[in-house]
């Protein structure tokens, strides 16, 4: 019984990165087919609004607390940086660049969040103790590999070509060739994605003490950003054949990223961190980049670059550093409670979003502290 307790949210978690994997692949496709960022948001976000309101309903209607008018104005900043503004700014970035960058960019979130948290007096650095060190040289280690990844290729691996030819993949690739993709604006889009994400995680901290309704709040959230990217979009995108999910991979990826991904991953999360906690779910990031980078050597004749290479590991030894300073930091022992501190970090309320949200790039919204 003990192994099955342990089992299940193994197997919960690699299926949500599995799952965030199917994402960055169908999304890039959808892109590539000539969908733009903002029309893919919008429709994630109602797909998502629609998949997240039964559980919303029938979980928290009798213990939902009441929706005031202040509430309502932190879930809006919520929506705009964590949903809308964190989404749009990584669809970009995916557009000009690849899964796998995308993937090992996104691994610096728990490094900006730190940054963000010491600014805005919720984290205090502590710089005399191992934790304090720990993340402040997993921050560096973050920030330095974001760089060369982002700026630094250097030569290819020499890792012979995949055998297995996916051709509707290839067919998209060739499509595509004729648009012109910057590296370089694109993993500046996606650490920029991760500045909002990480923003969202400090306006979040607090909305979490006040409203802890975490289906209703994500609901609200997929709502307000599907009609944010909506209005945007059609000022933006006029034509109707933009809006347009007559092919089929548009359709599939904006099914897809809304329930599997804005859904079902985050009930698997919620359910995982309530029997593991949060930092059992923050070690299996890394697992996505390995998927995605396989898989996109494997189907989309991906090249491995030894900047790539050299940024990825750079990232993720950094951001097992902050994770394991975060997680010493909580531990009853090392606590240390500043005079400034604010109630929130005290509590620990801050790291615990902190080891959340280094989970993924799935872009989850809310877990209660």
């Amino acid at each position: 019984m003990r192994m099955l307790d342990d089992l299940m949210p193994f197997l919960a978690m690699v299926t949500v990165q599995l799952g965030y994997a199917g994402m960055n692949f169908t999304s890039k496709l959808a892109l590539d087919s000539g969908m733009k960022p903002l029309v893919l948001v919008a429709y994630r976000q109602m797909f998502a609004t629609l998949a997240t309101i039964p559980f919303a309903y029938f979980i928290e209607w009798k213990t939902r607390p009441k929706i005031t008018w202040p509430i309502f104005f932190q879930i809006f900043l919520c929506s705009v940086t964590g949903a809308t503004g964190n989404q749009v700014l990584y669809f970009v970035g995916l557009e000009n660049s690849t899964p796998t960058i995308g993937c090992a960019l996104t691994n610096i979130l728990p490094a900006i969040t730190f940054v963000l948290a010491v600014i805005f007096r919720q984290e205090y650095v502590r710089i005399k103790t191992k934790p304090g060190q720990a993340k402040v040289f997993g921050t560096i280690m973050c920030v330095g590999g974001a760089m060369v990844l982002s700026f630094y290729h250097g030569k290819t691996f020499g890792i012979p070509n995949s055998s297995i030819h996916w051709k509707f993949a290839e067919k998209m690739s060739e499509e595509n060739s004729g648009n012109k993709s910057n590296l370089i604006m694109g993993s500046i889009a996606i650490i920029a994605s991760s500045i909002s994400w990480a923003a969202w995680v400090i306006i979040q901290t607090k909305l979490s003490k006040k409203f802890p309704a975490p289906y209703t709040c994500t609901t609200l959230m997929c709502l307000i950003s599907s009609i944010m990217c909506s209005v945007i979009g059609l000022i933006v995108e006029r034509k109707r054949a933009a809006w347009k999910l007559n092919a089929t991979i548009r359709l599939v990826s904006a099914l897809y990223s809304g329930i599997v991904c804005s859904a079902l991953a985050f009930c698997l999360i919620v359910w995982s961190i309530q029997r593991k906690g949060p930092l059992y779910v923050s070690v299996f990031s890394p697992l996505l980049l390995v998927i995605v980078a396989i898989v996109s050597w494997a189907l989309f004749q991906e090249k491995l670059f030894i900047g790539t290479a050299i940024g990825s590991v750079l990232i993720v030894t950094g951001l097992y550093a902050v994770l394991w300073g975060k997680d010493k930091e909580l531990k009853p022992d090392n606590v240390i409670v500043e005079p400034e501190l604010t109630k929130d970090a005290e509590s620990g309320d801050l790291g615990q979003q902190q080891l959340f949200c280094a989970c993924s790039n799935g872009n989850i919204h809310h877990v209660e502290g």
